[in-house]
């Protein structure tokens, strides 16, 4: 046992690069998982560049100077900053308190409705198997609102939280932008001079970061304006609030669009019944997520994701769980950046037959 776990060592860190990547990786698991949302602004501030970094560079191969397409690029920025302040999360806080304000009388309504299913489907489920049901749910869903009461009133000191982040993301933005070679280079000067996997991972891991998050938030775009759209001419109540939370649910794959349906489908039944509205509800939804997922992800990912599902779904629980929102809206690259270094990590060959063929080459 002795010898195979040193064979086994010998292989996979018997190279000086490959014990300093794997100490690199265990400190940076580490970070996420302990201080993963005090550095939230920071990951915050380092998306946005990610997704400005590409109108820098569009701006400078159109002939704008390093300075005005960086001033420019970042105008922009905040303009859309404030115009998000001032307009869209007003709407939100407006529709989620008075979605809130309504979820007694949802709940009134669904109970109307489960009490006529013993009636319909007296043959499958009976009168006490229905008192038995609907007290479970009922539990749950006082549960549910005890929770979210709590929530509401524990905000509150999440307030200096968001002036945090209100501050210190837009300046991080800035220095980011202006000062993006410095801080990769102080990053570079850290590292070994001799970093050949290092490099290697690098090289793909930057493009494919770079694509992911950008691809991710032209995703976010699309698919909640074209909900947002949707929802306004459809007439449904809280059409802001569940474009953002369409588009936000693009975030998580598989997972996501699957438990954003419930809240869409139960207001549109609540403000229609089984009617021709709620059908077209249910049409034009079902149709904005099969072209995201047959048209939308395969064109902007097509060369960034190579995963197999279940990696994607094991990703996503398992980063998801150490870092919470910042481990789901990474999962997918974070993911990538694990094979990618599967494949790269430096392996040193311990079969006895290298060492055959290489005396027999020394004769």
């Amino acid at each position: 046992m002795k010898q195979v776990i040193h064979r086994w060592l010998e292989q996979y860190f018997g190279n000086e690069e490959a014990v300093l990547l794997a100490v690199i990786l265990v400190i940076s698991l580490v970070v996420m998982a302990t201080l993963g949302t005090v550095l939230g602004p920071v990951f915050t501030a380092l998306i946005l560049a990610f997704l400005l970094q590409g109108l820098v560079n569009t701006l400078r191969r159109r002939g704008f100077s390093q300075v005005m397409a960086i001033t420019t690029t970042y105008l922009l920025f905040v303009l859309g900053f404030i115009a998000v302040l001032i307009i869209l999360i007003p709407i939100v806080g407006r529709q989620t308190s008075l979605l809130l304000s309504e979820v007694p009388n949802m709940v009134g309504k669904l109970r109307e409705l489960l009490i006529t299913l013993p009636e319909k489907y007296s043959d499958y489920i009976t009168p006490d198997q229905f008192q038995m049901i609907w007290g479970r749910v009922s539990q749950e869903m006082a549960n549910l609102a005890e929770q979210i009461l709590s929530l509401s009133l524990s905000s509150f000191p999440g307030l200096l939280g968001i002036m945090i982040y209100l501050f210190l993301v837009p300046l991080l933005v800035l220095f980011m932008l202006k000062d993006k070679d410095i801080l990769i280079g102080f990053l570079s000067n850290m590292l070994p001079k001799e970093r050949t996997v290092m490099t290697t991972i690098w090289s793909e891991m930057d493009v494919q970061f770079a694509n992911y998050i950008r691809g991710k938030a032209i995703e976010i775009l699309i698919v909640g304006a074209a909900s947002f759209v949707a929802f306004l001419v459809l007439d449904l109540n809280y059409a802001a609030l569940l474009a953002l939370l369409v588009g936000l649910s693009v975030l998580i794959p598989y997972i996501g669009a699957t438990v954003v349906t419930i809240p869409v489908l139960l207001v549109g039944y609540m403000q229609w019944g089984y009617s021709g509205d709620f059908f077209w509800l249910f049409m034009v939804y079902g149709f904005i997520q099969f072209v995201d997922g047959n048209l939308l992800v395969p064109l902007l990912f097509s060369e960034v994701v190579n995963l197999h599902p279940v990696a994607i779904i094991i990703a996503v629980l398992f980063f998801g769980g150490i870092w919470g929102f910042w481990g789901v809206f990474f999962a997918i690259p974070l993911a990538t950046l694990v094979k990618a270094v599967y494949n790269a990590w430096p392996r040193n060959s311990s079969d006895p037959n290298d060492d055959i063929e290489l005396v027999t080459d020394a004769k």
